[in-house]
C-alpha cells in the first residue's frame, strides 16, 4: 500500500454539486439490468465469509508413534503366505573393478517361509541348471539374504547359525477378542532423530537405543499416505569363509506386490577396512510368486538325490 499528500482543497462551484448529486440520484432510480444483477450475485457469493471458522492441519504424530504406525502398518501383513518362489541375482566386482564372474550368479529359490528352508538352483546360459542345492537365506547370516518376504524388523541374531538351525516360525493365531485396550507408545529399539517429508514419502532417521549390533536399521522410508515401507537403510555384515567377519551398509528396496511389501533390491557396500573382491554387492529378488503348495520333499536336503529327474528347473 502506497501514501500519498492529500491534495489541497480547492473552492467548488455551485453547479458541479449539482450535477454530482444528479448522477447519484440517476444511478439509484435506473435499474439493473440481467448482467448486472449476476455480475453482483457472483461477487456476493464469492465473498469470503467474515465468521468461518480457521481450518488447521491435523497435527503430526510424535517421531516414536509415527515409528510405531509404520511398524504395524509391516505387521499387518505377517505372517508371510506359507510359500514364495523367486529369482535371486548377485552381482559384484573384483578389487580391481572387474565383474567378478565367480560370485556374481543367479539362482531360482523355493522357500518355505515358515522356516526358511530352501531349494536353490543355479542358473547357467541356455536351459542349464546346476544341482539342487539346500538353502536357508537369511539377512545377517554366512549366505545370500532373503528371502523377499523377510521380516526385516527384526533383530539380527546374537551369534552366526549354521544352515541347520531351524528359526522359530512367525505367530500365525487369531487374536483374542477385547472388551477394551488402552494404547501406549514405548519405543525400546530406536529413537527417532529425524522426520522429513521427502517427495511422496516420509524419511525417519533412527539410532539404537541399545544393541546397535542386532537393532540394525539406520533409516526408513515409508510412503507417506499408507505408510507401507518403500526402502530401509540397515547394517548387516560379510562373513570371510574361516575368517573375520566385516560390517557393511545394505540400502533395502521393498514394493507391493498382491497386497503385501517385498523386497526387490539390496544394495550392500562393505566397510570395516575390507579390501578384496566384492566391496560392493547387488542382489535383485524377481519372479516373485506365492504359490498355494510346494512338494515337501523341496525341502529335505536328503530327498535331492531320490527326486533329480522331477526337480524344477
Amino acid at each position: 500500500m502506497r501514501y500519498s499528500r492529500m491534495n489541497q482543497l480547492r473552492p467548488v462551484r455551485p453547479y458541479l454539486l449539482f450535477g454530482c448529486a444528479l448522477s447519484m440520484a440517476i444511478a439509484v432510480v435506473a435499474p439493473q439490468t440481467p448482467q448486472h444483477a449476476q455480475a453482483a450475485a457472483v461477487q456476493k457469493k464469492s465473498a469470503p465469509a467474515r465468521n468461518a471458522a480457521p481450518v488447521h492441519p491435523a497435527p503430526l504424530p510424535s517421531p516414536e508413534a509415527l515409528l510405531a504406525k509404520i511398524r504395524q502398518v509391516f505387521r499387518s501383513h505377517r505372517p508371510p503366505p506359507p510359500f514364495v518362489t523367486y529369482t535371486l541375482t548377485r552381482e559384484q566386482k573384483t578389487e580391481q573393478g572387474y565383474p567378478d564372474f565367480v560370485e556374481s550368479y543367479t539362482y531360482h529359490v523355493w522357500c518355505r517361509t515358515s522356516d526358511r528352508a530352501a531349494l536353490g538352483r543355479r542358473v547357467y546360459r541356455d536351459d542349464y541348471r546346476g544341482p539342487l542345492e539346500f538353502q536357508r537365506p537369511a539377512f545377517n547370516e554366512p549366505r545370500d539374504p532373503g528371502p523377499p518376504t523377510a521380516a526385516v524388523f527384526e533383530p539380527a541374531p546374537v551369534h552366526p547359525h549354521p544352515i541347520e538351525f531351524v528359526p522359530t516360525p512367525e505367530p500365525n493365531a487369531t487374536a483374542v477378542p477385547l472388551i477394551g485396550s488402552v494404547r501406549s507408545v514405548g519405543e525400546t529399539q530406536y529413537r527417532v532423530t529425524k522426520v522429513a517429508h521427502e517427495g511422496e514419502q516420509i524419511h525417519l532417521s533412527v539410532t539404537p537405543i541399545r544393541d546397535p549390533e542386532r537393532n540394525r536399521l539406520r533409516d526408513i522410508y515409508a510412503d507417506a499416505r499408507t505408510l507401507e515401507l518403500r526402502k530401509l537403510v540397515a547394517t548387516d555384515r560379510l562373513f570371510i569363509e574361516k575368517g573375520p567377519s566385516y560390517g557393511a551398509i545394505f540400502t533395502i528396496t521393498l514394493a507391493m506386490l498382491e497386497g503385501r511389501p517385498v523386497v526387490t533390491d539390496v544394495h550392500g557396500e562393505i566397510g570395516d577396512g575390507y579390501v578384496g573382491d566384492g566391496q560392493v554387492v547387488d542382489f535383485t529378488f524377481r519372479d516373485i510368486t506365492f504359490p498355494s503348495t510346494l512338494p515337501a520333499w523341496y525341502f529335505d536336503a536328503h530327498a535331492y538325490a531320490s527326486h533329480r529327474n522331477d526337480a524344477p528347473i
